[in-house]
């Protein structure tokens, strides 16, 4: 099991798709890194050897933001939102839809289950 930017890469996938289990990288980034180090699609995640995952490895640290260091950025951009006190911070605030989406109905996974009120039927 191949060990990349402290997440474990299961060892039956696909690299492109292996890739895609570290936060921030996406199918195309995924892609784009098995171009650079000259991976071919099909090979999966156990028939690399340990110097294409050191190459790997190091791509990634030094071309892109990962992991850790990706979450604490999104988190303090969060923070600075809501310490501003613009519209985006206000709605993390009250935990609703930051984006411009309804909430009238929906936004159930942001908003949380929802909460019966007695006396409504008419």
């Amino acid at each position: 099991m191949a060990r990349i930017a402290g997440v474990n890469i299961p060892s039956q996938k696909r690299v492109e798709i292996g890739l895609r289990y570290i936060f921030g990288i996406g199918p195309h980034k995924a892609k784009l890194i098995c171009d650079h180090v000259g991976i071919e699609d099909k090979r999966r995640v156990n028939q690399l050897t340990d110097d294409e995952i050191l190459k790997i490895r190091e791509y990634i640290e030094s071309n892109y933001r990962v992991e850790g260091d990706l979450r604490r950025e999104v988190s303090m951009n969060i923070k600075r939102f809501t310490d501003l006190g613009c519209y985006k911070g206000l709605r993390h605030r009250k935990k609703l839809p930051v984006r411009g989406q309804r909430t009238h109905t929906n936004a159930r996974t942001r908003r949380g289950k929802a909460v019966a009120i007695a006396g409504k039927k008419k």
